[in-house]
């Protein structure tokens, strides 16, 4: 053995406390440390030639890099539907590491049956029923591009064609149907070779991001063919959602697979304020949910749900002879695109043991609270507007001025990002440039929306004065 793996190998629990001292003084200042900051590219440095040992780098580590990390776990970063980390799924996520374990065989290991056990609270949590198999992908994009692969392969079937098997070549174009369909879905129609052109984009309903369900109707009736249908529980801007249960009806007049995506407002189940939601949510063919976002749980973890397994099995079967019969096998590498799989289920399983639907109904509750809290903020300000009603947990707003550009927005939010306290991303929301406050973190308070608040007063207040 190599000197330096045999001394760490002897220090194995020395490396591991150090570790956990990093990760500790990171972790006690989730309240202070900026949420957002800007950081120039580092110059590259060559490979050396001798390493320096755990212990080492990870002193290098925490002189150089630690302090420089974005506090995206904290309560006050509102710039992605990231959510932080519950103490729960951190404990979850180290094992991972420790474990090692590739989550495909059956029998081999706890693992899968764990995944599966964890899909289950899922489907419960979610109010899926039984005929949904489930299974874990890296996050969204992934779970999205996972059931549209379905989508493409059942369009095959009632053409007559099996796409998994002799492909797209002589196809004739796929029609996707959305009416405010989220980027990682044009991402994997790119992917899949369905191609980004083939989304139809349907109206939505006045100042509402859900689609028009006369509209959707009209053409349905237009394609005379199967098609594939995107809906939306919980869009980015303004957490709008599809009326699932009217699109459900539609099933019964026409032929098409419906896709829902359900990245972070599949959450909206947790409380019985926002369950209504997700009525209809059982018409889905396919359906794409996100546990490091609202959940909580470290990157990456999303889910994707069908009641189409077979399918599944058709388009992500591994035929190599060591792997099994993929027929008589229920490994998931059979059934998702990687065959190497981290243990990706066990943060989730850990974090709803420790908190239950009971701990979820309150975050999900709490950050809504206070995303309205900060919404009627916004609406009493002279400096801001809303964009679109707070429905959960987005607020959507932007400067109140006749000809706010994406260059001031851009400016406002380098000046709130470099104040430090807290952070937000900007948006278009039909064709105006705003800024998008997603609350989606355990640790929030309303406490948090009244500093953001003050924040972003000083800042515009500043930005006047340069003026």
């Amino acid at each position: 053995m190599h000197r330096q793996l045999r001394t760490d190998l002897n220090n194995f629990e020395k490396i591991l406390s150090h570790t956990t001292a990093v990760a500790k003084e990171h972790l006690n200042q989730l309240d202070t440390l900026p949420p957002g900051r800007f950081i120039s590219d580092i110059p590259l440095q060559d490979l050396p030639l001798k390493g320096i040992g755990a212990e080492a780098v990870l002193d290098y580590f925490q002189k150089n890099f630690a302090h420089q990390m974005a506090n995206s776990t904290g309560p006050r970063y509102f710039g992605f539907v990231t959510g932080g980390s519950t103490p729960a799924s951190i404990a979850g996520d180290w094992l991972v590491s420790a474990y090692d374990q590739n989550a495909c065989g059956s029998n081999d290991s706890i693992a899968p049956q764990l995944e599966r056990q964890t899909i289950h609270f899922f489907k419960e949590l979610f109010g899926l029923s039984e005929a949904y198999f489930g299974s874990f992908v890296t996050g969204a994009t992934m779970a999205n591009f996972t059931s549209l692969a379905l989508a493409r392969q059942w369009v095959g079937e009632q053409r007559g064609v099996d796409f998994s098997n002799d492909g797209l070549c002589e196809a004739a174009p796929i029609k996707i149907l959305s009416g405010t369909p989220h980027s990682s879905i044009m991402k994997s129609l790119s992917m899949l070779g369905i191609g980004r052109k083939s989304m139809i984009k349907i109206e939505t309903l006045p100042d509402r991001e859900a689609v028009d369900i006369v509209a959707l109707e009209n053409n349905l009736k237009e394609a005379g063919e199967p098609v594939i249908v995107v809906a939306n529980s919980g869009t980015v801007n303004t957490v709008d959602f599809d009326d699932l249960e009217a699109i459900g009806r539609l099933k019964s007049k026409y032929n098409f697979w419906l896709h829902v995506d359900a990245a972070f407002g599949g959450f909206a189940a947790c409380s019985e304020k926002y369950a209504h939601y997700l009525s209809g949510i059982n018409h889905a063919d396919s359906i794409t949910i996100d546990a490091h976002k609202w959940l909580n749980v470290p990157y990456d973890a999303a889910m994707q749900f069908t009641r189409h397994k077979r399918t599944q099995l058709q388009v992500f079967q591994n035929s190599a002879a060591y792997l099994g019969d993929p027929e008589k096998s229920p490994d998931y590498f059979h059934y998702t695109p990687e065959n190497s799989r981290r243990f990706r289920a066990l943060p989730s399983w850990f974090t709803l043991m420790a908190y239950g639907k009971e701990g979820y109904q309150e975050i999900v509750e709490r950050n809504c609270e206070a995303a309205h809290h900060f919404g009627e903020l916004i609406k009493a300000s002279e400096n801001f507007q809303l964009l679109a009603p707070v429905r959960m947990n987005v607020v959507c707003f932007t400067l109140r001025e006749i000809d706010t550009t994406m260059e001031a927005i851009k400016r406002f939010l380098d000046g709130v990002r470099d104040d430090g306290r807290v952070f937000f991303t900007p948006t278009v929301y039909r064709g105006i440039p705003g800024i998008r406050a997603a609350v989606s973190n355990w640790l929030t308070e309303r406490e948090d929306m009244e500093l953001a608040f003050e924040v972003i007063t000083v800042v515009n207040q500043k930005m006047k004065l340069q003026v």
